[in-house]
């Protein structure tokens, strides 16, 4: 391979801001795997965030690289996997697997597609110093007409259309809008852009704690809420405090705490067929290799109010939830699956579907 931008290149970020910002080129944020895609000929390269390849573990997206992208480019895009009109995060988790046959077999299951949104080289040129709206229209030229599995992300200049797809598109599963300067250059690894993620809050039962890595400290509350059958159910973490903040917790918490986990409504985590019927902490997962999973139980009697971008399959946050307050009006047993915002459903092909008519200031 040897092409005007190598093999590894850390991708450029995005960082949180509350608004959508004005006077700027708008898309989706994809809820995937990001990775820089290198083509040259026959060769083909999937980066991952890290700089570590992810190419193994999609070869049905090596053939259709070699199939519809420019003979000669390095391109940004998103791995998603799309299953009834919607992106399931866990299918696409399940690409990253040892075993080749098992990584086969997904792939004729639940293919992946990429979606594609900046041009970083193109033939002999690199184009990292070219501004963001040169590359857009460049990019638009090297991929026109190109079809399944690999997409051009849809973008806009227009701040109203921007605030339509933040509504629409996450019931698509798409994670919120991303703000990009039309003068912008490739940064890698910098966060030069501006993503604006969809919060909503929940009321949760603190059921037991992870210690951090650093000493005797909460390292993460273990959160969990009830399901109509009234069983407590794991749904996720909530694990950004101060080293102060973790110390207190952990005297704050010292009244719940069980001297073991009999009784516990999650008393079977240890049980790796447990986890087949319920959700539990700890459950085995390729992420988690060797690192430590035992947790610290307490009497599942607390609630406290967490804040989350979205549900992953109505069952879980999808990332770590943010610690608001405790909430001492509210029982445990209220806390329950009920109360979650539920975003109205939208079909992912309608995203990609090319426009009939588009308006001037967007493109894709």
């Amino acid at each position: 391979m040897d092409l005007p931008v190598m093999p590894p290149v850390k991708p450029m970020l995005a960082k949180s801001v509350a608004m959508i910002p004005p006077g700027m080129s708008y898309e989706a944020k994809w809820d995937g795997f990001r990775a820089i895609v290198f083509r040259d000929g026959a060769d083909v390269e999937f980066g991952s965030r890290t700089g570590k390849p992810l190419t193994r573990y999609f070869p049905e997206l090596v053939g259709a690289v070699r199939e519809r992208l420019p003979r000669r480019c390095v391109v940004d895009g998103e791995i998603v996997v799309a299953r009834e009109g919607h992106l399931d995060f866990d299918a696409l988790s399940e690409r990253i697997h040892p075993a080749d046959s098992r990584v086969r077999t997904l792939a004729e299951r639940t293919p992946a597609s990429l979606v594609v949104f900046d041009l970083l080289a193109l033939e002999e040129q690199s184009l990292l110093d070219v501004p963001l709206s040169d590359r857009r229209a460049l990019l638009l030229r090297a991929l026109e007409g190109v079809s399944a599995p690999v997409h051009v992300a849809p973008a806009t200049t227009d701040i109203e259309v921007a605030r339509q797809w933040f509504v629409r598109y996450e019931g698509a599963g798409l994670d919120g809008i991303v703000a990009k300067p039309l003068d912008l250059r490739y940064r890698p690894d910098e966060r030069a852009m501006f993503k604006v993620k969809h919060e909503r809050t929940a009321d949760v039962v603190v059921a037991g704690y992870r210690l951090h890595k650093s000493g005797p400290v909460v390292g993460s509350l273990l959160l969990g809420l009830h399901d109509d059958r009234g069983v407590l159910q794991h749904v996720g973490v909530c694990a950004a405090f101060t080293m102060k903040r973790r110390a207190e917790l952990v005297a704050e918490l010292e009244p719940l705490r069980m001297a073991d986990v009999s009784g516990h409504p999650w008393a079977a985590w240890g049980d790796g067929t447990a986890h087949e019927g319920a959700r539990l902490p700890g459950a085995p997962s390729r992420w988690s290799g060797k690192k430590d999973l035992s947790w610290v139980p307490l009497r599942p009697e607390r609630v406290a109010e967490v804040a989350y971008d979205h549900m992953e399959n109505g069952a879980r946050f999808r990332h770590t939830a943010r610690f608001r307050r405790w909430r001492p009006d509210r029982t445990p047993r209220s806390c329950t699956y009920a109360q979650l915002e539920e975003p109205v459903r939208y079909d992912l092909a309608e995203i990609f579907a090319p426009p009939q008519n588009p308006p001037r200031n967007q493109a894709g």
